[in-house]
């Protein structure tokens, strides 16, 4: 029955919200242990905080713990969702759709949480870090076309006199979602460089997701948001104890194997459950990050292997980070390109600098940067709780698009 239903749902979240505290606890006793973070260091995975007048060297990739923590987790909670076709159905039909669902999303993140430790323990080049979310979310895709997922959309209201309700974009479906997958994962891994943000970021996200979950729990789509809400709930949970060790002064570094174990972990819940685009309103900041950051990603600016924010060892803050070259190292369209983002006040721009007096010197292009521009020279805790504030702030504003705005663009009950 539906009531029957209701409550089985609510129950399995009940038991998940107990495991997702056992989650919590056991990634906090672990990252917290000195044993651990020495068998790291050892490891020789260990770096200086840059932003720190210590020289001590930091534990670094303990991303790994909290993936290995949510992976054990979730392989201990895949039986419950399905234990009624044991325990209560004699003649049950099992649910092997939602299974193969459970599996393919877990390998995705496994093979993701691999790849990432690979590349905290190799240091990939980027054009191989934007490789490995494609490969890493094959299993997903595989899984998506052998269930017979759709690859049709409905169209927003603006253009369905020229294209219809629906178009169905077959193979380009399956690129859309490899692209997901890749934004998801490196759009965390582009908003780094301070204590706290990377994972702070996550839970912001997370928390805003699950949100959106349990508002649309009661709908006809239930089946496909508490699915999220069973990935994301332990995610949840092993994030935060890597945050309260994450924060500054960071006792640990979480390397690039969390930031694609969240990033993949996000694309899962939004490929699986439908929601692809809600999802993309909840990384408003990742977006403009990644926008802002395009001319020197892509080479039309110089960028330096390392954008991180300037640390004042005289003054203990932060400023920004610059950039200096000869505009001979530009690539194409970079002079049009400095002069529109000079004009808009995005950049902080002088020329003719350096030894010859014939450089430029902008500041790097990153949502960090951008802050600091605006706000000046900032504590690196402060600076944190700024980024988590617009984190927030851009959650607010995808709430209300989504249930604000959606009627202009969708058909809405």
């Amino acid at each position: 029955s539906v009531s029957g239903n209701a409550v089985k749902m609510y129950l399995t979240i009940f038991v998940e919200v107990f495991m997702a505290l056992g989650a919590f606890l056991i990634a906090d006793g672990l990252i917290g242990s000195k044993v651990m973070r020495q068998s790291f260091i050892k490891a020789g995975l260990a770096g200086k905080d840059l932003n720190k007048v210590s020289e001590n060297r930091i534990a670094e990739g303990l991303g790994a713990v909290c993936g290995a923590v949510y992976l054990n987790t979730m392989f201990l909670f895949i039986p419950v969702p399905f234990l009624d076709n044991f325990l209560i159905n004699e003649q049950y039909t099992f649910e092997h759709y939602a299974f193969a669902h459970f599996l393919c999303a877990l390998l995705s993140i496994c093979c993701m949480v691999f790849l990432g430790f690979a590349d905290d323990v190799l240091d990939l080049r980027w054009r191989y870090k934007l490789l490995l979310p494609t490969l890493a979310s094959l299993p997903l895709l595989m899984v998506y076309l052998v269930n017979g997922g759709s690859t049709t959309v409905i169209l927003p209201k603006p253009v369905r006199f020229f294209l219809g309700l629906k178009m169905n974009l077959g193979i380009l479906y399956y690129v859309y979602m490899g692209m997901l997958a890749v934004f998801c994962t490196n759009a965390i891994n582009i908003l780094a460089g301070i204590n706290g943000i990377e994972v702070g970021q996550s839970v912001v996200i997370a928390a805003s997701i699950l949100t959106f979950n349990l508002l649309e729990l009661p709908g006809s789509w239930g089946s496909k948001h508490v699915f999220s809400v069973y990935l994301l709930l332990p995610f949840l949970g092993v994030s935060l104890a890597l945050l309260k060790h994450n924060w500054y002064p960071s006792r640990v570094f979480v390397g690039d194997t969390y930031c694609y174990f969240a990033g993949m972990t996000f694309a899962v819940t939004a490929i699986l459950c439908h929601f692809s685009k809600t999802m993309l309103l909840f990384f408003i900041p990742q977006i403009f990050n990644f926008i802002y950051s395009v001319p020197q990603l892509f080479g039309i600016i110089p960028c330096p292997r390392h954008r991180l924010p300037k640390f004042n060892r005289a003054t203990g803050l932060l400023g920004m980070s610059y950039a200096q070259f000869h505009p001979s190292e530009m690539g194409p369209f970079g002079e049009p390109v400095l002069k529109l983002l000079s004009t808009l006040r995005l950049i902080s721009m002088e020329t003719d600098v350096g030894p010859k007096k014939d450089q430029i010197r902008v500041n790097n292009f990153t949502i960090i940067n951008f802050v600091l521009k605006l706000v000046g020279p900032t504590h690196e805790q402060t600076l944190t709780a700024y980024l988590m504030g617009i984190q927030v702030a851009g959650s607010a504003v995808a709430f209300f698009i989504r249930y604000g705005l959606v009627r202009f663009f969708y058909d809405v009950d």
